[in-house]
């Protein structure tokens, strides 16, 4: 009796824990349940993935969707819908909306506004604050909840925690790892003056090395004084890499495409303020600095710190400008181009896509191809060179920094639990997004 799967992706390269080589993968009830030769099997649906590369679910643990009360610039649904045409299949969201996640209620309703809407499956941060530090044990551990995030700079109102008692007051409740906005707001508020009407290249002047290197200092001194595990979001600068690397024990961080892409001056004086991101981006010695992190191991995950303004919020004088771009979608064919190109390995950009955010907190069933694990696939073409445009992001802003960028390695499909979701730039399966599941969540 042959044996029986929903549905086969046939014929491509598996990337997994064996390495590279040609194999068939069988999903039964949205989980894989064998990976090898399954040619004298039936299913479903066969998909010819002759030439393609199948990669474990890409796993993007850092984008800003916007909802609830900042949806005119976006929302779960188009969030999650450039997330699946940029080949992510599982995302992890930020609290800085309106009104803010940073309560079992507020966590609620956005599970429920993204369960069936959205086209991946989804987590949630929760914001870390000055008033809610008393609930954060039982706030971490809720279904849905992808750990505490903090923001020690670039925040307002009550999400802004800047003082080191108050991050000392978070981090004695925590016991999954917390995440860090890490700029120094003290220094911040001082440097003000150094910012330059109509210069957005004022920008990495205003938010020096140091604003994100003191900050850091004083965020390791505190989870190595209570013994809490900190993540550090969106590293900037090559100083930091060195230190956080004497600090490994208790800490990981995330280097973004955007900082291991563009450098200053020549993406302010091309893109203006669409190149304005907190933390900034810097010269290419400090984009130079990151590679190496990433190359050394330092570097655990990739996030995209997807953060979408309209044109209209881009296109103020700055520095009434807002800091943000799109990324999610361009995360994988930036990424993979920087694959072709020889600065990372295919198994590295795995590892900092899928097994990097599994490890680091604690995802069950994501982040690997094999047996027993949720059907989430990344199908690419390795060899196809495209070029990214304005018109194929699917956010609700409409932009990129990329536009007109030609890249070698394109995402092919996006495969969620066993669906496809995405294939060859069209959405083919309705909105099926879940709550993505974690070992440390009460359930």
């Amino acid at each position: 009796m042959p044996e029986t799967f929903d549905l086969i992706l046939k014929g491509g390269t598996v990337v997994n824990h064996d390495g590279e080589g040609l194999r068939d993968i069988g999903i039964t009830g949205g989980r894989i349940a064998a990976i090898g030769s399954l040619g004298g099997a039936l299913a479903g649906e066969v998909v010819d993935c002759t030439g393609l590369h199948l990669l474990p679910g890409v796993i993007d643990s850092q984008v800003h969707f916007r909802e609830p009360g900042l949806t005119h610039k976006e929302d779960l649904e188009t969030g999650s819908r450039a997330a699946v045409l940029g080949g992510v299949t599982t995302v992890f969201e930020m609290p800085n909306t309106n009104p803010q996640t940073t309560n079992a209620e507020a966590l609620a309703a956005k599970i429920a506004a993204g369960r069936h809407r959205m086209h991946g499956d989804f987590a949630f941060w929760v914001g870390g604050t000055h008033d809610n530090v008393a609930d954060l044990p039982e706030l971490e551990r809720l279904p849905g909840a992808a750990g505490i995030k903090v923001f020690m700079g670039s925040s307002t109102g009550s999400l802004l925690v800047e003082d080191d008692e108050g991050v000392r007051a978070i981090l004695r409740q925590t016991r999954r790892r917390a995440a860090f906005h890490s700029e120094d707001e003290y220094r911040l508020r001082e440097r003000m003056g150094h910012r330059r009407a109509g210069d957005p290249s004022s920008h990495p002047e205003w938010r020096d090395v140091e604003t994100a290197m003191s900050c850091t200092r004083r965020l390791i001194a505190i989870a190595e004084e209570v013994g809490a595990k900190i993540h550090i979001l969106h590293i900037s600068s090559a100083d930091e890499m060195p230190l956080i690397a004497r600090h490994k024990d208790l800490v990981t961080c995330e280097a973004t495409p955007h900082h291991l892409t563009l450098a200053a001056p020549d993406c302010y004086e091309r893109l203006g303020a669409y190149a304005q991101m907190n933390p900034p981006v810097r010269d290419a010695a400090h984009r130079d600095g990151i590679w190496w992190g990433l190359n050394q191991g330092i570097v655990d995950v990739l996030g995209s710190d997807h953060a979408p303004h309209t044109r209209e919020e881009k296109e103020h004088e700055y520095p009434a400008t807002h800091s943000g771009m799109t990324g999610v979608q361009t995360l994988v064919p930036i990424m993979l181009d920087h694959v072709n190109a020889g600065r990372l390995t295919l198994q590295r950009f795995v590892d900092l896509t899928s097994h990097g955010p599994q490890r680091l907190f604690g995802l069950a069933g994501k982040g690997r191809l094999a047996v027993g694990y949720d059907g989430d696939v990344t199908v690419v073409d390795l060899k196809r060179r495209q070029t990214i445009t304005n018109g194929w992001i699917a956010s609700r802003c409409g932009w990129t920094p990329y536009d007109g960028v030609a890249v070698t390695g394109w995402p092919v499909g996006t495969i969620v639990r066993g669906r496809r979701v995405m294939w060859e730039g069209d959405l083919v399966t309705p909105a099926t997004g879940e709550p993505a599941r974690f070992t440390e969540t009460r359930v």
